[in-house]
């Protein structure tokens, strides 16, 4: 009986050091699911941010680049303006020194 119950004891024991080897492999395994978990989770938000910050700069550069071409237009209609007028104002110009030429020729001669 005492070798009977030593027995019972015994294989208790090797039970629960089973069930104890079973749950702590469960728990390393857990941890690493967890940490890979992790890891990819870390790699996605790094490559999420990476993502959104080109996104912004590409929007930001489209934005730049259409004030600069909107600048351009601007200078470009203010150039032609100016030219018209000084188009405008050449024939006055030139009646204006050709007579102011020939009266220094008389006052001269």
């Amino acid at each position: 009986m005492k070798t009977d119950v030593l027995k019972s004891i015994r294989e208790t024991e090797e039970e629960y050091q089973a069930m104890i080897r079973d749950a702590q492999a469960e728990r390393k395994k857990s941890l690493s699911d967890a940490e890979l978990e992790a890891e990819n989770l870390v790699l996605k938000a790094q490559k999420d941010a990476e993502d959104y910050r080109n996104q912004r700069l590409a929007e930001a550069r489209a934005q730049a680049q259409n004030r600069y071409a909107e600048i351009v237009r601007e200078g470009e209609a203010r150039a032609e303006a100016l030219k018209a007028s000084g188009n405008k104002n050449l024939a006055e110009a030139v009646d204006f020194i050709v007579t102011r030429f020939k009266e220094q020729l008389h006052v001269k001669a």
